[in-house]
């Protein structure tokens, strides 16, 4: 079986609009998935990456690419829908943010992670710095204003995302997580509170998207990028002559 017959894969979209195209996982056989990965590798396009991969499908990517990250790790978190990246960029010189409330919200952050690795863009992950104890979240301050974008990935009520919009000045990127109990709502009611911010220009995508959110940064990177590496005018200086 080709790949043809069951999806048409777009090889094009890392150069048209410098993101690449990833494998979901949910709803494809471990088959689907292995073929699709050799196929966007072969064709070197850009970078190859899965996203929600569950156990079974990560063991057949690491038979067919013993090479390939996971994220998260199976030592830390064994049975977690993981990114596999297969294929990655080269390194650049941009740095993300991700900023956890809680330790319950870092498979959700490594699902940005391995997006951002794919890309060849640097994290840093900052963990369990929630409201509920905020002086772990001051005292990392100074580092993360350090960061280019900022992604903070928070379940329960999400408050975090507004404390931090009132505290720096980056492009910050908000990821509800289903993390949380009753009232919680699998995430509604993060991404409501995160939506009604009174922290104006904070960015939210949908519960438990840690791909969305880290395509959000690479577009941010992506776009300072290209405007640093434009040639500046250089002025024209007319003599005037007496």
């Amino acid at each position: 079986m080709s790949t043809g017959d069951f999806a048409e894969v777009d090889h094009g979209r890392f150069p048209r609009i410098g993101l690449p195209e990833a494998i979901y996982g949910p709803g494809k056989t471990e088959n689907q998935i292995v073929q699709l990965a050799m196929e966007m590798d072969a064709q070197g396009q850009g970078p190859v990456l899965v996203t929600r991969a569950n156990s079974a499908a990560v063991a057949s990517l690491l038979r067919a690419f013993p090479g390939a990250m996971v994220y998260p790790g199976r030592d830390q978190f064994p049975d977690a829908l993981a990114t596999v990246v297969i294929a990655a960029n080269d390194n650049r010189p941009e740095k993300v943010g991700i900023v956890t409330a809680g330790t319950t919200d870092l498979v959700v952050a490594n699902e940005a992670a391995g997006t951002l690795s794919a890309c060849g863009i640097g994290f840093d992950l900052i963990c369990d710095v929630g409201v509920a104890g905020i002086h772990r979240l001051l005292s990392k301050i100074d580092q993360i204003r350090k960061f280019d974008v900022v992604i903070v990935v928070a379940g329960m009520e999400g408050a975090i995302t507004s404390v931090l919009g009132g505290l720096i000045s980056n492009p910050i990127i908000a990821v509800p997580t289903s993390t949380g109990y009753g009232a919680s709502q699998g995430g509604q009611t993060a991404m409501m509170a995160m939506l009604a911010s009174c922290a104006p220009g904070v960015s939210v995508v949908g519960v438990d998207n840690g791909f969305g959110a880290a395509c959000g940064a690479i577009r941010i990177i992506n776009l300072l990028s290209a405007k640093h590496q434009e040639p500046q005018e250089i002025p024209t200086v007319v003599e005037h002559q007496n």
